[in-house]
């Protein structure tokens, strides 16, 4: 018995130390209740809802293409005589890249006009032989063919002879050289990749749903690691299908590259941006808590008794340098809590900070 007695009197000390706790929070925190007549007001920031003209756009990634690129090369085989390029090189089209050993193909040249201009001799002769009879039809329709046959092996030589200095088939810029002088090349041997910098292409892909507000000549924005500038372009080019695996389309945009800042290969993010503007109520990033039940506020309403916040469900839509756009649940001038939602209780009294500034541009990303 005296067990159970002592049992009891502990439980019942508990209950009366737990009662008295909860019953003080109580107290404190009831509207117009408890020691202070209320719960006691927090200190917060506040922020406007304003209405902002935002240009549409759609961000995407991509990489960046040159129009013209090819592997120079050669297409007879040769010993090389002479190298006219260094690695890295600007050259125009046309510039002489490379040359081969013609010693040999020039003498054999030599030999070949040798016999085109004894079957000339020949076919001149059988001209003035044919009207006297002194030959027949079918000898002067062969010495005509001889004469055609030493012409043709004759220009046939020159332009081998033409394929052994490697030329630019365009401008652009060269890469690393894969040749040495003295080295033997075997037709379709890399010398050196030529690429065209200045325009530059850059390829991406949007969702299929984004189709219809696509076009030609919509102006684009891209950045890349490289470089903390932004570059400007306008879409070219749209795929005429959707990719039945990923059900995006390929988009094509040119960009001018003057300085060859811009090289093949980069990775590139890329803004699409929609040609007109249009009205958004914006508030800070820091003012919306985003949970899988929907994204809410904490609004700043005025009363009789003062400001008190108010836990308002709002729809948001794009997030732009550290801005959020609401699509439902606000209106424009309306005040909410700009940071530190989860300090301050719905209903509770609250005061604004008028001493401290936040930049909600330095928050991004949601």
């Amino acid at each position: 018995m005296k067990v159970i007695t002592r049992s009891l009197i502990a439980l019942a000390l508990l209950g009366a130390i737990f009662g008295g706790i909860f019953g003080y929070k109580f107290l404190i925190q009831a509207p117009g209740g408890g020691m202070g007549g209320g719960p006691r007001p927090a200190n917060v920031m506040a922020t406007e809802v304003i209405a902002e003209q935002w240009q549409g756009e759609r961000r995407t990634v991509g990489s960046l293409t040159a129009i013209d690129a090819v592997a120079v090369s050669t297409e007879v085989a040769g010993v090389i005589e002479r190298i006219n390029f260094d690695s890295g090189d600007l050259i125009e089209a046309g510039d002489v890249l490379l040359t081969l050993d013609k010693s040999v193909d020039e003498a054999e040249l030599a030999g070949l006009e040798a016999q085109a201009e004894l079957a000339r001799i020949e076919f001149a002769r059988a001209e003035d032989l044919l009207p006297q009879r002194a030959i027949s039809q079918s000898q002067f329709d062969e010495a005509r063919a001889r004469l055609d046959s030493a012409v043709a092996a004759v220009n046939t030589q020159q332009e081998r002879i033409r394929q052994k200095t490697i030329t630019a088939p365009f401008s652009g810029a060269l890469g690393l050289r894969r040749v040495s002088p003295g080295q033997f090349l075997a037709p379709g041997s890399d010398i050196v990749n030529l690429q065209k910098l200045d325009p530059i292409y850059a390829d991406f892909s949007l969702p299929e749903r984004f189709l219809p507000g696509l076009q030609k000549g919509q102006a684009v924005e891209i950045s890349t690691s490289a470089y903390e500038q932004t570059f400007t372009g306008e879409i070219t080019a749209i795929d005429s299908g959707v990719d039945a695996e990923t059900r995006s389309v390929s988009i094509r945009a040119t960009l001018d590259n003057p300085e060859g800042l811009l090289r093949p290969g980069m990775f590139a993010e890329v803004t699409v941006l929609e040609p007109e503007q249009r009205r958004v109520l914006t508030i800070p990033r820091t003012a919306v808590s985003f949970n899988t039940y929907g994204d809410f506020v904490l609004r700043i309403n005025e009363t009789e008794q003062g400001l008190l916040s108010e836990q308002v469900q709002i729809e948001t839509g794009e997030v732009r340098d550290g801005r959020v756009e609401v699509i439902r649940g606000l209106e424009a001038g309306e005040r909410v809590v700009a940071a530190g939602l989860i300090k301050v209780r719905p209903g509770q009294p609250v005061t604004i900070d008028e001493t401290t500034a936040m930049d909600p541009a330095g928050v991004t990303g949601r």
